[in-house]
């Protein structure tokens, strides 16, 4: 915390006091948060308990629960067995293509200084 501004660490101080007192089930008021911080031997600016009781009024359960996790999206369906057959069948198509969009590279490679090495 010693590389924390002025503001930084009264805006930390503020928002676990906050926390806390939502955990213990007390009201988050600037008297409230105001109290908690002198107990707790800090000192912040007076505007902070204020705009945080303000910001919060009674919103504190919402945020909390409202944070998410990013997590990815869901697995698609297996195909059925029926359409294996002609997947088979179309993977066999795309490689034929492959081979040849191959052939039609020739030079290509020296585009990227590759000489006759690559």
């Amino acid at each position: 915390m010693s590389n924390l501004t002025k503001e930084q660490k009264d805006e930390l101080v503020t928002s676990y006091a906050a926390l806390a007192l939502y955990d213990g089930d007390s009201e988050v008021s600037s008297e409230q948060l105001s109290a908690f911080i002198a107990a707790t031997g800090n000192e912040v600016e007076p505007y902070w308990p204020m705009i945080f009781s303000k910001f919060l009024g009674g919103k504190m359960e919402d945020l909390i629960t409202s944070v998410g996790g990013g997590g990815g999206g869901g697995a698609g369906a297996a195909p059925a067995q029926d359409a294996a057959p002609a997947a088979d069948a179309g993977a066999k198509k795309e490689k034929k293509e492959e081979k040849e969009e191959e052939a039609d590279l020739g030079g290509a490679m020296d585009m990227f200084g590759g000489g006759d090495g690559y």
